[in-house]
C-alpha cells in the first residue's frame, strides 16, 4: 500500500521533487557532455530534445483523446475533450517550436522569451495543475505525458543558457518585452479566429480572453476587466523576475570583468 501511494503525484509530494531532480540531473548531465562540443553540436542536441517532447506532446494528446476519465472531468470547463484546446500554443508549450526556431536562426529575442517564459510557464502549470492530473498515479498515460512535457519545456528553456547560446542581460528587457507582446497578439487572433468560427468558443490560449479562475489573474481582471489588456500588470511581476533572474549573471559578468 506504501509503495502504490509513493507512485501518486501531487504537487510537492516526494515523487513531484525526485521527478523535478531527475529531470534538472538530466540537464546537467547533457549540459556536461556538449560542454567542449561544436555550437553545431549543441544545436542538434537541444533540436533534437524539443523536436522529441513536440512528438511526445501529441502522442500524449493522442491518449487524452481516448481517456473517458478525462473526458468526463473536463465537461464542465471545456465541454469535454476537444483538439483545438490542446494545441501547443500555451505559454509554456510553444516554447517547443519557439526554442529550435530562436536556436537556428540566432533570434536572440526569441532565446530571451524561451528562457524566462519556458521555465516559468511551464512551473506554472505544474505547481498548479489543472482538473485531472493532480493526485493520479504517475503510471496514467495522461500523467506521464503532462508532467513529462512540462519537466522537459523547463530544462529545455535552462538549456539555452547552460549549452551556452544565451545569456541573460538587462539591455534584452525591451526587445524580449516587445517579443512578448507580439505573440500575445498573435495568440490573440488565434483565439478570436477559433471563437468566431465555432471550431473552439472556449479558446484561451496564452489566458488573453478571460482568467480561467487562476487567482492572480481574477485579481488582474478586477482591476482592468478587459480581454488581453488585463494582463497589463502581470509586466511589473514579469519585469521582477526577469530581474531577478539576470541580476547574478550581471554580478558574476561585472566580477569577470574587473579581474
Amino acid at each position: 500500500m506504501g509503495n502504490e501511494s509513493f507512485w501518486i503525484m501531487k504537487t510537492f509530494n516526494p515523487l513531484f521533487f525526485a521527478t523535478f531532480a531527475a529531470f534538472i540531473a538530466l540537464l546537467v548531465a547533457a549540459s556536461l557532455l556538449v560542454k567542449n562540443r561544436s555550437e553545431k553540436t549543441k544545436k542538434i542536441v537541444l533540436i533534437t530534445a524539443c523536436l522529441v517532447t513536440f512528438v511526445g506532446f501529441f502522442v500524449y494528446k493522442y491518449f487524452l483523446s481516448i481517456d473517458a476519465e478525462y473526458d468526463k472531468l473536463v465537461v464542465e470547463t471545456r465541454g469535454g475533450f476537444t483538439w483545438w484546446a490542446e494545441l501547443p500554443l500555451q505559454l509554456c508549450n510553444i516554447n517547443m517550436m519557439l526554442i529550435p526556431i530562436a536556436v537556428a536562426f540566432d533570434l536572440r529575442p526569441v532565446k530571451s522569451f524561451s528562457f524566462f517564459m519556458a521555465p516559468l510557464g511551464a512551473l506554472m502549470a505544474l505547481l498548479s495543475p489543472a482538473v485531472g492530473f493532480d493526485g493520479y498515479s504517475i503510471f496514467l498515460p495522461r500523467m506521464l505525458g503532462f508532467y513529462g512535457t512540462h519537466f522537459m519545456i523547463i530544462i529545455e528553456g535552462l538549456a539555452l543558457a547552460t549549452f551556452g547560446f544565451y545569456r541573460p542581460k538587462f539591455k534584452d528587457f525591451p526587445k524580449t518585452i516587445l517579443t512578448i507582446v507580439i505573440l500575445l497578439l498573435v495568440i490573440t487572433g488565434i483565439n478570436l479566429l477559433l471563437i468566431k468560427t465555432g471550431l473552439y468558443e472556449r479558446a484561451n490560449y496564452f489566458f488573453t480572453m478571460e482568467h480561467e479562475g487562476i487567482s492572480i489573474l481574477k485579481l488582474f481582471w478586477s482591476w482592468i476587466p478587459v480581454p488581453v489588456l488585463y494582463l497589463l500588470p502581470g509586466a511589473v511581476i514579469l519585469l521582477a523576475y526577469m530581474s531577478l533572474v539576470t541580476t547574478p549573471f550581471a554580478i558574476v559578468d561585472a566580477i569577470r570583468k574587473k579581474k
